[in-house]
Formats: C-alpha cells, sequence, structure tokens
C-alpha cells in the first residue's frame, strides 16, 4: 500500500519492491546509490507504520479496581468526582521516581511497537505540577531514546485540577501560565500543549487562555474537545489554528463544519467509547461526508482505554464508527501524521519519505482489521535501518 500524493488517497498496489537509502524511500538509481536495501513483501501486506497520535503513557499505577467499578455500574464521571479517576493517576504519579517511570513508559513504548506502531505521540497529564510534569516528560524523553520508535511529546498540564487547588482553579491555571509552560517550552521538553476542554475540567474561556500562552512560547496546540457534552471545543480549536481535536463523541453540527472547513484533524478514539462500555461514538461518517480530516488514535491511558493496539483500533472504527477498512488504514497513518503536523515526511510509503513500514501476516489490507485482537505483525522498518521481528523483541 502506499500514498498518492496528487489524489491524497492511498493507493493498493499489487507486487513490486520498495528501495531504501539513508533512512528514506527512493528510486533505485545505480549512480547515486550502489547498493540499497530494499523492502519485499513476498505476499504478505505492507503498509505505512502505524501512527499512534494520542496516547498517556505516562502513568505510574494501573487502575483496574475502577474498571471493576464501571462493571458493577458507577460511571466514569461518577468515580472521577469521588477523587477516583485521573487525580487518582496523579497521587500515584507523585510517588515515583524518574528512573523507574521511564521504565514504565519504556515498556509500554515497547508493547507500541510490537502491534505495528511506528509513531507515537506521547502526554504527560498524570502529575498536574510543574515538578511532575517535568519529570513525565524527561521520563518520556529519556524512555524513547532507548527504542527506534519515532515519538513526540505534548505537555497535558491542564489534564484536571489537582486535589490541592480544587478550591482555587484561578491558581493553578495561573502556574500552568506563569511557570509550567514556559519551564516546559524553555527546556524544549515537549512539541504541543493540550487541555481536557470539557464541562466540569476546562472551560473554553480556561482553555483559550491557557493555549493562547502555549502558542507564544513556542509549543503546537491540541485539543481533549466535546468528549462528554458539547461545549464548543471543536470550534475553538478551529478558531486557534489547533492541529488536532481529540474525542468529538459529542461533536456539535457546527463543530463539523467548522472541521470540515479547516485544516484541524479530528482525531477519534473508539477504543475509549469502547472501553467505558458507552454506545456514544463519534459520528465519523457524517465528518467524512463532510470532508473533515480524520486520524484514528488509541488514547491508551489507565482510566478509559488500557489497550495500545492500532490495528484493533481499526476494527473498532470500522463496525462502529463506520468507516471502511481503507478509510481506517489512512486515518492511523497519513491522517495522524497530519494531525501531529509531520504528514509531510512521515505516515506514507512514497519516494522520500522516511522509511517507516509494517509487514503484516495477512495477503490484503481489509484483513487487518478482520482479525480483531490478534496480533498479525511480521516486521517493522523504522528510519530505514532498524528491520525489527516481533520475536525479537
Amino acid at each position: 500500500m502506499s500514498w498518492n500524493p496528487a489524489s491524497q488517497e492511498m493507493e493498493v498496489r499489487e507486487g513490486g519492491t520498495w528501495h531504501i537509502a539513508d533512512g528514506k524511500f527512493i528510486e533505485h538509481d545505480p549512480k547515486v546509490y550502489s547498493d540499497p536495501s530494499f523492502l519485499d513483501a513476498q505476499a504478505k501486506l505492507l503498509t505505512p507504520g502505524l501512527v499512534d497520535s494520542h496516547t498517556h503513557p505516562a502513568f505510574a499505577a494501573t487502575r483496574e479496581k475502577e474498571f471493576e467499578m464501571r462493571a458493577a455500574g458507577m460511571t466514569y464521571q461518577e468515580i472521577a468526582a469521588a477523587g477516583g479517576g485521573i487525580r487518582e493517576s496523579v497521587r500515584q504519579l507523585r510517588k515515583i521516581s524518574e528512573v523507574d517511570l521511564s521504565g514504565l513508559i519504556y515498556k509500554r513504548l515497547l508493547m507500541m511497537m510490537q502491534h505495528g506502531t511506528t509513531t507515537a505521540e506521547c502526554k504527560s497529564g498524570y502529575g498536574l505540577s510543574t515538578e511532575a510534569e517535568i519529570k513525565s516528560l524527561r521520563a518520556i524523553q529519556s524512555a524513547s531514546e532507548r527504542l527506534p520508535i519515532n515519538t513526540y511529546s505534548t505537555l497535558l498540564g491542564a489534564h484536571e485540577v489537582p486535589d490541592e487547588y480544587q478550591k482555587d482553579r484561578a491558581a493553578y491555571i495561573d502556574i500552568l501560565i506563569d511557570e509550567m509552560i514556559p519551564k516546559v517550552a524553555g527546556d524544549k521538553l515537549a512539541d504541543f500543549c493540550d487541555v481536557f476542554c470539557e464541562e466540569g475540567v476546562y472551560t473554553t474561556q480556561e482553555t483559550q487562555k491557557i493555549l493562547e500562552t502555549a502558542r507564544i512560547h513556542g509549543l503546537k496546540l491540541r485539543f481533549h474537545a466535546d468528549e462528554f457534552v458539547s461545549t464548543g471545543g471543536a470550534e475553538l480549536a478551529v478558531q486557534m489554528g489547533a492541529l488536532s481535536a481529540d474525542h468529538l463523541m459529542a461533536i456539535s453540527e457546527q463543530g463539523i463544519e467548522a472541521l470540515a472547513n479547516s485544516d484541524t484533524v479530528a482525531t477519534l478514539l473508539p477504543g475509549t467509547t469502547f472501553f467505558l462500555g458507552s454506545n456514544t461514538w463519534a459520528p465519523a461518517r457524517k465528518m467524512l461526508d463532510a470532508g473533515v480530516s480524520i486520524a484514528l488514535a488509541s488514547d491508551f491511558n489507565p482510566g478509559s482505554n488500557m489497550s495500545l493496539s492500532m490495528p484493533f483500533i481499526m476494527t473498532l472504527a470500522v463496525i462502529y464508527l463506520h468507516m471502511t477498512p481503507l478509510e481506517a488504514l489512512q486515518a492511523v497513518t497519513y491522517g495522524a501524521a497530519k494531525s501531529l503536523g509531520v504528514s509531510e515526511k512521515i505516515g506514507v510509503i512514497t519516494k522520500g519519505y522516511q522509511a517507516d513500514a509494517v509487514l503484516w501476516n495477512v495477503s490484503n489490507y481489509r484483513e487487518l482489521p478482520y482479525f480483531y485482537a490478534s496480533n498479525l505483525l511480521a516486521e517493522s522498518v523504522i528510519r530505514g535501518n532498524h528491520l525489527v521481528s516481533v520475536t525479537r523483541f
């Protein structure tokens, strides 16, 4: 499978060999490249490397007790209101050392690679203090340096309001604006800044204030938007020129129209809807038909989705978001790369692009989401010179 830049669509091809040199896909010219390496699928499916553009791997402890509580009838919001949820993860993360946290993130990134992910966006957000958020971002950085996977870091200091500022949220927002964002940007620990713009978390006015500061300090913008209630988060993401608006299960018609007339990508996270036992799915078909650019991501996190398998996310997208298998594959490759602002170099197989690709133990792209909850990876290539068999991870 490759990409046609003219039509902006995936192309399905049979046969052929892709040559690689200097970490990129090339057209072999003996005058320039005497002995390039090559990829030959040999009757297997070859796709671009999968891009997971929304993950939360920097957490200290799992929350399986909350999973059990939801099975008994409590909602995600009720658990959070009782002191669980994100704030429970905050309490655990503040206790762990940076070295131990980096070790946990390393294992999670490795698991992502084992399921075909070659690029991942990694958020902080379980520290909710300048010190703990910086610890998280440094741990992401150090874990990433030990693996070939491509990573991009996001500051999510506005993931929730921490316990100690529940009665003075304005004071915590001042810390975000005056201390945390400038420090993170100055130390070059993050590529993006994100805010959980949602009823009961951060209002659109607060979100705008925080992200305007992030933009001034050179961070690119991302949004958690319209997950449970339509608050106008998608419209604000477009207004502010965010690369991505994520979740969007409760997006309004105005939000869809705004996204359709913008460069902001709608990043949909069906794994979260599935794991929370909800029946409210993001209206992907309506968005696609309106002309919205779509990405799919895992939202891997300890509270609302503990899966990091992007092929499984594709399965959910086909069944519940009414996307075709080809649309789903495009959304976890080119669409996700676009949501990170890197679609000019990753997310497709074509001349001049970074040589990230995955070889699957199937014969065609339809089988990738068809075999659900199965690991079909045969081999990965990352930046052209990291050929990794699933059996050798």
